[in-house]
């Protein structure tokens, strides 16, 4: 089973060689890590390219979260994937344990997991004050925590890139509505850095995208039934 792992990244250098180096890390070797760098102006693609190897650096113009993924899914060799944050890591045995979870007879179609948030080590004392971090590991069905098999995430079909914010609570809702089965391992497979940075806290009004998404979702699924009524 070969695994491409996706990172796309705008602006991140301070963080992204950690996140790289997290998914080298892995157990289960990844075949390929594809970096998307999303209009970067600073040295994120150089950083990348540093790497070699499996590593290898897309660029586009800026276009947010949700077109990075989708250039980099579009591109991935392998026959899964998986989407990592450029501020997070993941644990050295999530692509391990996921991977056994979606080879067993009868299970899932998606694997998620547990993350866990730490507050990034250069924060002083007011700053990480002044955030939430929440102290214990959560579920989450997030890109970060997913792996998934190349044909079911094509299946679902891209990432909406309307959204800056909310493409994958967009993208799972769609993936429930196609009846895929869902699994979240008690274990932690990610670690999401809470900084002064993070894609939530910088995007403009992100309530109101999340309340776009949940409503176009609704929308969605009401047309659906409407038209399994007049069938």
């Amino acid at each position: 089973m070969s695994v491409s792992v996706v990172i796309p990244v705008h602006n991140g250098e301070r963080y992204l060689a950690e996140a790289i180096e997290s998914v080298l890390a892995q157990r289960h070797p990844a075949t390929e890590i594809i970096v998307v760098d999303d209009g970067s102006t600073d040295g994120s693609a150089a950083v990348a390219r540093g790497f070699g190897g499996t590593v290898r650096c897309l660029s586009k113009e800026n276009g947010g979260p949700a077109s990075a993924m989708n250039l980099g899914a579009a591109n991935a060799a392998g026959t899964h994937v998986g989407f990592l944050s450029a501020d997070d890591l993941w644990t050295p045995d999530k692509l391990s344990q996921q991977l056994a979870a979606l080879q067993r007879g009868g299970g899932p179609d998606l694997v998620f997991g547990h993350v866990e948030h730490f507050l990034s080590p250069e924060l002083d004392e007011a700053e990480a004050a002044a955030l939430h971090c929440p102290p214990e590991p959560v579920p989450a069905t997030s890109a970060g925590t997913l792996l998934a098999k190349i044909d079911t995430f094509r299946a679902v079909g891209p990432f909406d890139e309307r959204y800056r914010v909310g493409e994958f609570m967009d993208w799972h809702a769609r993936a429930m509505d196609a009846g895929l089965r869902v699994e979240v391992l008690p274990a932690v497979v990610s670690r999401r850095r809470v900084h002064g940075a993070n894609h939530s806290l910088r995007s403009r009004a992100p309530q109101t995208g999340y309340a776009a998404v949940l409503k176009a979702n609704l929308d969605r699924r009401r047309r659906a039934a409407q038209a399994r009524e007049g069938s």
